[in-house]
């Protein structure tokens, strides 16, 4: 088969289509042909050498967090899926690919009215987003939510939740993505080059503050956010594009009793990412179907074409999703 395969880090460049064995699925394990995955902003660290997969390293380094397709092959062990089966799921590693592995307890039904190959956008952006916000910021029903870099893919997976789980939502972009926010129903759009979100914050839920900050940015917007939280206000941080050091304002957390809750899915163990996928699946999927959810896709590509893709994407113009077809 062939795959996107990292033989070095650093620049777009080192991103090789080569050909190499096709992977062989466990007891437990699923075959996929893959039919398309998405450009993340860990895959960019991971070319740069910047976050290898857990784990031993494999004999072919191959990026990619998520995918779609349909089952080929299964383990002897597999009872949930069989061959001809449209999934989707979050991996480890592997899918810049035009095969790859999943354990059959982490893949996902492909819901009929998204279909293939968009549903490679999905995964990984609503999982995140819903575990973020809802399993361990502990959103609810007419809370307030305040998530960083909305128009992201996290981000827009993020407004769309709030408002499956009936809360509202202050949300920070760049001036040109204010419309794309609105457009998808945040209730506040902030521009951050222009606005201050604190100030917004308070005066969106009249100084009360919010119960959750998704962030995807740190740096200085830890201490900040400390500030827009409600008292039992909890901060889940889920990336760094900001900055990995941060001065926090611990005197301001006491009163609030703020939480700063640190999180990453790739490198669980397998039953917690099992446990994740399967509550994803049954609170999402028939939100899906029913068209209150919709993977945010700013444009289509091509596999072979991730070099241009990974610049397009470190450039922060798109709004959503880059899909990576494969087939």
């Amino acid at each position: 088969m062939r795959a996107i395969v990292l033989e070095s880090h650093g620049g777009p460049e080192v991103l090789t289509a080569r050909e190499v064995p096709e992977p062989v699925p466990g007891p437990e394990e699923v075959l996929i042909d893959v039919a398309a995955t998405a450009v993340n902003r860990a895959d960019l660290l991971q070319r740069m050498g910047l976050y290898p997969e857990p784990g031993p390293p494999r004999a072919h380094e191959v990026p990619g967090l998520e995918l779609a397709g349909v089952v080929s092959a299964v383990g002897d062990r597999v009872q949930l899926w069989s061959p001809g089966d449209a999934v989707m799921g979050v991996v480890a590693g592997g899918a810049y690919a035009e095969a790859a592995v999943l354990h059959e307890r982490q893949a996902m039904a492909v819901p009929e009215r998204i279909g293939l190959p968009d549903a490679g956008a999905l995964p990984e952006v609503f999982v995140t987003a819903y575990d973020a916000l809802v399993l361990q910021g502990g959103l609810r029903v007419g809370g307030w939510a305040l998530v960083h870099a909305g128009a992201s893919g996290v981000g827009t997976a993020a407004i769309q939740l709030c408002a499956l789980v009936g809360a509202r939502v202050v949300v920070t972009c760049s001036a040109a993505k204010v419309a794309a926010c609105e457009a998808l129903g945040a209730d506040v759009v902030v521009d951050y080059g222009s606005e201050d979100y604190v100030e917004a914050v308070d005066r969106a839920t009249g100084g009360d503050g919010v119960d959750v900050v998704l962030d995807l940015v740190g740096g200085d917007y830890v201490g900040r956010n400390i500030r827009c939280c409600a008292v039992g206000g909890r901060i889940v941080q889920v990336g760094v594009m900001g900055g990995g050091k941060a001065t926090v304002p611990v005197g301001e957390m006491l009163p609030r009793r703020v939480s700063l809750i640190g999180t990453v899915l790739r490198a669980r163990p397998l039953e917690e990412k099992i446990a994740i996928t399967q509550r994803c699946a049954a609170d999402l999927l028939g939100a899906f179907e029913g068209g209150l959810l919709n993977p945010v896709i700013d444009r289509r590509m091509s596999l072979w074409d991730v070099a241009e893709a990974h610049e397009y994407v470190a450039s922060n113009a798109n709004v959503g999703k880059v899909l990576l077809e494969v087939r």
